[in-house]
């Protein structure tokens, strides 16, 4: 049974996500304030985090800023802002997913599970671990090592990683990767989504990221991995 965090202030909204949580089988714990919401959020067995944008004590922007310090957690944003500067600026700070309000329960329980299943299924059905050039993705821990020091990751930056790492040399275009790691209809002809993606990750895996040696673009075409990359 997945663990759901919900931090969200207005109770109205709270109670109507457990309800339709709790009756397909998932557990929940709900935080009323930022602060509340980051302390519970650092706790062990959380599988997926709700979070709002607008909290009281610290927004949400804050507290993702915070987690993601020390925790992978999949986080959805919940926003009720369509300015898509705010969807991009929650996915700088790594969010993986956003929803905007209003939304229906059946596209957030979808949208829950293929995050819950992309973390799933990178742990579960991966087994080899692929390098190159001093990286290293071991898909059986769900752990990136840059020349031995472990990777901190979002799900979503490490299933975009992992794509990329399974296929050296392949040229993905932008749309391929939108579809492949993001499949929400949501996300479908917003294509920065993709670039501010590959830019977290170089920040992460990259000696410098301003000239990047193992995550590369192919101008007018896409990303790709260097082809030197290997499996065992």
């Amino acid at each position: 049974m997945s663990h759901i965090l919900i931090i969200e202030d207005e109770r109205t909204i709270a109670d109507i996500i457990v309800f339709n949580l709790e009756k397909e089988g998932f557990s929940t714990t709900v935080a009323a304030d930022g602060e509340e919401g980051l302390r519970l959020s650092l706790r062990d067995g959380i599988d997926l985090i709700l979070l709002d944008v607008m909290l009281p004590l610290m927004d949400g922007w804050t507290l993702l800023c915070e987690l993601r310090k020390t925790r992978s957690t999949p986080v959805i944003m919940l926003t009720a802002r369509e300015e898509e500067l705010d969807k991009i600026h929650g996915l700088e700070l790594g969010a993986d997913d956003y929803i905007t309000k209003p939304f229906s329960m059946n596209e957030l329980k979808a949208r829950i599970r293929a995050n819950l299943r992309r973390v799933g299924y990178a742990v579960q059905d991966r087994p080899r671990r692929s390098a190159v050039k001093g990286l290293t993705v071991n898909p059986g821990l769900m752990q990136v090592q840059r020349e031995g020091e472990v990777v901190d990751l979002s799900a979503r930056e490490y299933a975009l990683l992992t794509l990329l790492m399974e296929n050296p040399g392949r040229v993905f275009s932008r749309e391929e990767l939108l579809s492949q790691v993001w499949e929400f209809d949501g996300f479908l002809g917003d294509l920065r989504v993709v670039d501010v993606m590959v830019r977290r990750l170089r920040e992460k895996i990259e000696r410098d990221p301003s000239a990047p040696e193992i995550l590369l673009t192919r101008r007018g075409a896409g990303y790709f991995i260097d082809g030197g990359a290997q499996s065992t």
